[in-house]
């Protein structure tokens, strides 16, 4: 019969082999090396595709450009279209949490968050070239990403942020949430149709043109608001 004490120990023992064993390549387990060549990936596709294009750019150029095999490249992605796909996500993610921030920050006067917001918005476009492209010229045209609905996902969560600032700054709105879902929409469409011909431009319009061109239409939103909400207007006839 086995002696517990003695099974746990063995059982102890080959636990810490394979510890050792796994790190055994500069101090990294082969999860934690699986990451760092997915990151490297990941990398290399924000500067080829937001340099090149999706279209122009292979298997093998990304992985030139991350100094990894392309064995590698299969070991986190199955095709291009799923590391574009991961790639425009990431950017997103980090578009909206900028945006986020930037609004968060000039909280809660309604005109320095709408001026705070867009100005955040085109700014990480124009000092990142790469991310513009990727998001607002390639991810258009990969079929990859309106197969799987993330280009509608990535619009719906626009729609969401734009849909809680209006219900925000209009607590008392005599406006449905159907109408207040439609018009979220349609600024948000505005934003995202001048933010791509900017973009296709190659930013020869100042930004603050552009940022302008945009905010006019929300402080027209604003300026109905004032007028048609009582409570917002008594709350903010002083600030003059």
């Amino acid at each position: 019969m086995t002696d517990p004490v003695e099974h746990a120990q063995t059982l102890e023992k080959k636990a810490v082999k394979n510890v050792v064993k796994e790190r055994q390549f500069k101090g990294m387990s082969l999860s934690e090396r699986k990451l760092a060549r997915r990151e490297k990936l990941i990398q290399a596709g924000i500067e080829t595709y937001g340099t090149q294009g999706f279209f122009s750019v292979t298997v093998k150029d990304v992985c030139n450009e991350a100094k990894l095999t392309e064995r590698y490249f299969y070991e986190s992605f199955k095709k291009s279209e799923n590391l574009f796909q991961t790639i425009f996500l990431k950017l997103i993610e980090q578009l909206q949490q900028t945006l986020m921030q930037a609004i968060l920050q000039a909280s809660p006067d309604p005109l320095n968050m709408i001026d705070s917001g867009l100005n955040a918005f085109f700014a990480m476009l124009e000092d990142d070239p790469r991310t513009a492209r990727i998001i607002y010229i390639d991810a258009m045209l990969v079929q990859e990403l309106h197969n799987h609905a993330t280009i509608q996902e990535t619009m719906g969560r626009f729609d969401r942020m734009i849909h809680a600032f209006v219900t925000l700054m209009m607590p008392q709105t005599h406006w449905t949430e159907k109408e207040i879902s439609l018009i979220a929409t349609g600024l948000n469409g505005y934003v995202t149709q001048v933010a791509v011909r900017w973009v296709v431009g190659g930013f020869k319009l100042p930004r603050a043109d552009v940022v302008h061109a945009c905010k006019t239409v929300f402080l027209a939103l604003l300026s109905d608001m004032t007028k048609n909400n009582p409570i917002y207007f008594k709350h903010h006839a002083n600030d003059d």
